[in-house]
């Protein structure tokens, strides 16, 4: 080692330089494999293999040297695999600015099929590499200028496309430095060239310039976005803190008023005259028993909205274990936006059936988020309905809604749909009906059986009960209806229908 050292130091001094670069590729690798490990963020492994392939070349170069000025003669295969080892090092950059720079949370269909293509060539660069070592037929150097470089060039143009239409600070760092190792390589090329014996040890320290200089923006770089990635990470735990403080806070005050109120009105009664005030307690009782309905209603949401809220927490809480920033903080505003409705909902008897429209909506999305955007949704209301001007529970649907989507289209595959229709046939009743084409409920009871751990579900009874007090102001009643949709025998999936008085 010591021999091999002195004389590549002694015959050409260039390469104490490629020594240093080495030495600084080493640390860069060692850190972001550190960085890996800990945020599990592909942008800084990629990083490392793109760095290490690098020495690789640097050392397999500085060996043929060493073997050149020993024995005389330079092996064969140092060519081949230089240019293989350059060919691979730009594609690893190429996809570690996909990582890096955000285009699979962006840009993901490009970025797939890019990652794709690349992977391909490398399976072609290993097959011919084969051939060389067994031929010596040069495909190698051949297909590296006709075919490897070109479709390098092409697929590196197409990622700094959309690399520049997106509003990311990273691409100020990714830009910069790939230029900067561009301009060096094309002028260490245009040297060596120019004369290749007495130019040759220039040409190396330009390109050497050019991949330090390149290191040391990818390196800010990398620090920029650790440190937005945990600048994100805290804003979106203490929103979620935040936001869960002040549904406790709610569940909490409605609680204390419904006894606050029961307590009242019991100490007035006790308090009355029974022989001489008999008419008084009458209508005492009859105040008393309305007040108890109305607080019921709202004991029923107070359970209610907790159960809607920590059901939808769940589907941010994997973006955020995960590092996915993009995600968290797009499932974040919509989530914000859905717990704002869902508090004004707890203050209120009733809501407009345009503002539980509204709200289902927002749910049913940020659910099918979860899911990838599998679910098609819809909602298709009869032109003749005036939705600002009918009155239901709040959030009364979205149990319904809920079971479609968990134990209906959850376990489905293929297309999975959700319809929600609603028309009106008379000036009675509003007909709102809840179809998806999930597996029906025989088969979601039947999972549900089969599972080791069993939860009582209590949306829907809650939900009856909260109809059941909210037809009691009305002439009709409300109907619910399940309705279990079969083809030939074979479930298709689940309808409900839910009839609301009018009048």
């Amino acid at each position: 080692m010591k021999d091999w050292l002195i004389t590549i130091l002694e015959n050409n001094p260039i390469n104490a330089t490629a020594l240093f670069i080495i030495g600084v590729l080493m640390v860069i690798i060692i850190q972001n494999f550190f960085f890996y490990f800990n945020h599990k963020d592909k942008a800084y492994l990629w990083y490392s293999f793109y760095a290490f392939i690098i020495c690789f070349d640097q050392i397999s170069l500085l060996q043929g040297f060493y073997i050149l000025k020993t024995h005389g003669v330079k092996p064969y295969y140092y060519g081949i695999i230089h240019h293989a080892m350059e060919w691979l090092y730009n594609s690893a950059y190429v996809i570690f600015v996909i990582e890096f720079g955000g285009l699979l949370l962006l840009r993901k269909s490009t970025a797939l099929k890019v990652k794709k293509a690349l992977y391909g060539l490398v399976i072609f660069l290993i097959v011919l590499v084969i051939i060389d070592f067994i031929n010596k037929s040069h495909w190698v150097r051949i297909n590296f200028l006709i075919v490897l470089v070109p479709s390098l060039i092409i697929i590196s143009i197409i990622v700094y496309k959309h690399l520049f239409q997106m509003k990311t600070i990273v691409k100020y760092y990714i830009i910069p430095g790939s230029l900067a190792f561009t301009i060096f390589s094309i002028s260490a090329l245009i040297v060596g060239l120019s004369n290749p014996e007495e130019n040759r040890q220039l040409s190396w320290l330009i390109f050497y310039i050019g991949v330090f200089t390149e290191n040391i923006f990818f390196s800010l770089g990398l620090v920029v976005k650790q440190k937005l990635v945990l600048t994100e990470r805290n804003k979106s735990q203490n929103d979620l803190i935040i936001q869960l403080r002040e549904n406790e806070n709610l569940k909490n005050t409605l609680t204390k008023n419904l006894q606050e109120e029961v307590n009242k009105q019991t100490k007035e009664i006790i308090a009355l005259n029974e022989k001489a005030k008999i008419e008084k307690i009458k209508q005492l009782k009859v105040a008393f028993d309305k007040q108890l309905v109305d607080l019921k209603i709202s004991s029923l949401q107070s359970q209610m909205n907790p159960h809607f809220i920590f059901n939808s927490l769940n589907s941010i809480k994997l973006y955020i274990i995960k590092n996915d920033k993009e995600n968290a903080v797009y499932f974040l505003n919509k989530f914000s936006k859905l717990i704002r409705k869902i508090l004004a909902a707890s203050r209120a008897k009733e809501v407009s059936l345009k503002e539980e429209i509204e709200t289902l909506e927002l749910y049913a999305n940020i659910e099918n988020i979860r899911f990838k955007n599998e679910i098609k949704i819809s909602f298709n209301i009869d032109n003749k309905i005036n939705l600002s001007t009918i009155k239901i529970p709040p959030l009364i649907l979205q149990p319904f809604i809920e079971n479609a989507i968990w134990h209906g289209l959850s376990p489905k595959d293929g297309l999975k749909k959700l319809n929600v229709d609603i028309i009106q046939n008379d000036a009675s009743y509003v007909i709102i009906n809840i179809i998806d084409n999930g597996i029906g409920r025989k088969k979601s009871f039947k999972i549900k059986a089969n599972k080791l751990h069993k939860k009582n579900s209590i949306g829907i009874k809650l939900t009856k009960e909260r109809l059941t007090n909210f037809s009691q102001n009305f002439k009709n009643n409300f109907s619910l209806l399940f309705t279990d949709l079969e083809d030939d025998g074979k479930p298709i999936g689940t309808k409900v229908t839910l009839k609301l008085p009018l009048i």
